[in-house]
């Protein structure tokens, strides 16, 4: 499978964003989708991930970030509201078959969040 994210930018605080991952190469409708990011100085986190119908998000963006499917497109999104400095990093999709599988990482696209 390969992975095509795009949608980052640069943004005010407070604004929303939404990030896209399109998929090809296999359908990853049944799969584990996912999102790092990665601010500068830092190590890569989890923002947040969707498999079987369950949703789970870090604590940092849980109420502001979520993910969403879009199957018939192949597609799955990271929806970013009331973005914060904080928020600022570059933005990774990822997938794998299974919670027991490794992922499959896309490019990253930057999001920069100013005050």
């Amino acid at each position: 499978v390969q992975l095509q994210a795009s949608g980052g930018g640069s943004v005010q605080a407070g604004d929303s964003l939404r990030l896209s991952c399109a998929a090809s190469g296999r359908t990853i409708s049944s799969w584990v989708v996912a999102w790092f990011r990665q601010a500068p100085g830092k190590e890569r986190e989890i923002v947040g991930s969707s498999w079987s119908g369950r949703k789970s998000y870090a604590d940092s963006v849980k109420g502001r970030f979520s993910i969403s499917r879009d199957n018939a497109k192949n597609t799955f999104h990271l929806q970013m509201n009331t973005l914060k400095p904080e928020d600022t990093a570059v933005y990774y999709c990822a997938v794998r078959y299974n919670l027991r599988t490794d992922y499959t990482w896309g490019q990253g696209t930057l999001v920069t969040v100013s005050s």
